[in-house]
């Protein structure tokens, strides 16, 4: 059984892997200061909770994007699952070429969403993963990673909305009756909600036309599902786009 671990600057995915199939995945909170045996005791609650142990655990792969809990999450497989993790970075064989101006910017999450992306729905294909950033992550037809952009995730700015006005409050993150906003809250859906969809669209087209083809567009992140039913050019949702990911470059460096 594999433990994939995908550590956000948001939230920590992890999921068990075994016999083609995600046996369970949790999410929680990402909390840089928390300690190796604090996650291990969290982890192996949810362990418990479906009848799991620790010992069943064949190997473990990180893929993160925030440096103090990579090193925590590797002193917590190696003290308590027995095992060394593979950590997607440098050196790590991954399927995809980082046509990139310095590709060790690329953050392991767009790097496992690429993989993911290329083994399971071809190429061309831009990633949209709906997180803390936005990020949109594109495949060349030939499977070559060509870069993306990133933009704030609908909560930052929804907060920066919200801190930098003074009577404007929380509203939720919904679409509204209309476009057009009859009152306060609604106009705040609105310009949040589908300006955000507009954004989408735009950005696909944008980087499509850029491309000089269409690109199958798929996406992942919590929001993804939301989005989608509100707009046609996103045509797959991938929830465990991310996680597939490391398990497919896990699998990748097992066998080199």
């Amino acid at each position: 059984m594999l433990l994939a671990v995908d550590i956000g600057n948001t939230n920590i995915h992890l999921g068990l892997h075994r016999d083609g199939e995600w046996l369970v995945t949790w999410r929680i909170r990402t909390v840089p200061d928390k300690m190796p045996d604090e996650y291990a005791v969290l982890v192996r609650s949810f362990f418990r909770e479906e009848g799991l142990d620790f010992d069943e655990i064949e190997g473990v792969v990180i893929g993160s994007v925030v440096p103090k809990l990579t090193a925590a999450f590797t002193e917590l497989s190696r003290r308590y699952l027995g095992h060394e993790p593979l950590i997607v970075g440098p050196g790590v064989r991954t399927g995809i070429r980082l046509k990139m101006d310095n590709p060790h910017e690329v953050g392991a999450d767009r790097v496992t969403n690429a993989a993911a992306a290329r083994k399971l729905y071809g190429c061309p294909a831009i990633v949209i993963d709906f997180g803390t950033a936005t990020t949109f992550d594109v495949l060349s037809p030939e499977g070559d990673y060509v870069g993306g952009a990133i933009a704030p995730g609908i909560g930052i700015s929804h907060d920066a909305l919200v801190s930098r006005t003074a009577r404007l409050h929380k509203v939720d993150l919904e679409p509204p009756p209309s476009p057009i906003g009859r009152n306060t809250v609604h106009a705040m859906q609105s310009g949040l909600f589908y300006g955000y969809v507009a954004m989408i669209e735009g950005m696909v087209e944008r980087i499509q036309r850029a491309l000089g083809c269409k690109a199958k567009v798929i996406a992942t992140g919590g929001l993804a599902p939301l989005f989608a039913e509100h707009t046609d050019v996103i045509e797959v949702i991938a929830p465990y786009l991310t996680l597939d990911g490391l398990r497919l470059i896990y699998d990748m460096n097992l066998e080199a």
